[in-house]
């Protein structure tokens, strides 16, 4: 096994525990099959495109492990990271507690939903990796990064984001919450606050993403923004 691998594979498994204490010290319980199944889903999609990058794209899965407001080199960039972990980490505190007092009632169909939404997510953003190598853990520029213009990228700028928001607005619905979406609004502005900065950084040190920018005008949401 690579460095590399390990490297993700390890850092897989704190993110399972972190999101496990998460999910059932709010809750206090074990008994809450809804947290369980969304785990389930969300770290099987996690390790399916884990091992499909360690097969296929080893460089990108190296660029994808350097993630995080540390790893950041621009200071906006570091200070967006660091509400986007708040943001992560209230989705899942917020909806366990909703379960434990039973703030609202979800009937099973809609869990069921938002798991498929973060397996959907999931599958639309190894859509992206499949398409783009270039895409990293962070706001940089390859030395011989090109901008992309197929797949996903003839549909929105940032289809990564896309795929990250529809596999969060899934997480709430999967634990069987409705005041966890509250949490997404923060979080789509995180998103937002996040796509706007890169897109300067982009448009400053990738040649061609300004041209690109004229002929895919919709940046996270088709038809919408």
């Amino acid at each position: 096994m690579t460095e590399v691998n390990r490297s993700a594979l390890i850092g897989l498994l704190r993110l399972f525990v972190s999101l496990a204490v998460l999910v059932f010290l709010p809750a206090w319980t074990l008994h809450y099959w809804q947290g369980w199944v969304c785990l389930l889903v969300f770290f099987a999609s996690a390790l399916g495109i884990t091992v499909y990058l360690a097969k296929n794209s080893p460089a990108l899965l190296a660029r994808r492990i350097k993630a995080g407001a540390k790893a950041e080199s621009e200071k906006t960039q570091k200070v967006i990271q660091f509400f986007a972990a708040i943001a992560f980490v209230s989705l899942f505190v917020l909806s366990a507690m909703d379960h434990r007092f039973g703030w609202s009632r979800v009937p099973l169909v809609v869990v069921i939903a938002g798991d498929l939404l973060i397996a959907l997510g999931f599958a639309f953003v190894l859509w992206v990796f499949k398409v783009n190598s270039f895409t990293s853990g962070i706001v940089e520029v390859a030395p011989d990064q090109q901008v992309i213009t197929s797949g996903p990228y003839t549909i929105v700028r940032h289809p990564m984001y896309l795929g990250s928001l529809v596999m969060l607005i899934g997480i709430p619905l999967s634990l069987g919450s409705l005041w966890g979406l509250l949490t997404i609004v923060f979080m789509a502005a995180v998103i937002v606050l996040r796509l706007l900065d890169e897109e300067q950084f982009l448009a400053t040190n990738l040649a061609g993403y300004r041209a690109y920018t004229e002929h895919v005008h919709y940046r996270l949401v088709p038809f919408v923004w």
